[in-house]
């Protein structure tokens, strides 16, 4: 599947809480694979709008249960951690 067939997905928590839309999405080109969903857009962003849409407006890709009419996640929205942005410079240089 193409990153860009989930673009304009709903995304569903697993308890049937709708979370969002896919808006964008967090690659890493290192490891090449999706890091994160994010629910908003953030081009036109500043660095504290970056930081609350990574924390409140994204979900981890690992926590993606099932892509099918919709995107299913276990949990909702989580939190860049430090070991998560260790990994990924783009995400400490863009949350600062």
């Amino acid at each position: 599947m193409k990153i860009s067939e989930i673009y304009s997905m709903d995304i569903y928590g697993d308890n049937g809480q709708y979370l969002g839309e896919v808006r964008d999405a967090i690659v890493d080109l290192e490891r090449g694979e999706v890091s994160r969903l994010l629910m908003q857009e953030w081009r036109s962003s500043d660095k504290a709008e970056v930081r609350k849409i990574l924390q409140q407006k994204s979900v981890l890709f690992k926590n993606v249960k099932n892509i099918g009419d919709v995107v299913l996640v276990s949990g909702g929205p989580a939190p860049a951690s430090r070991q998560e942005s260790a990994s990924n410079p783009e995400v400490i240089d863009l949350s600062r």
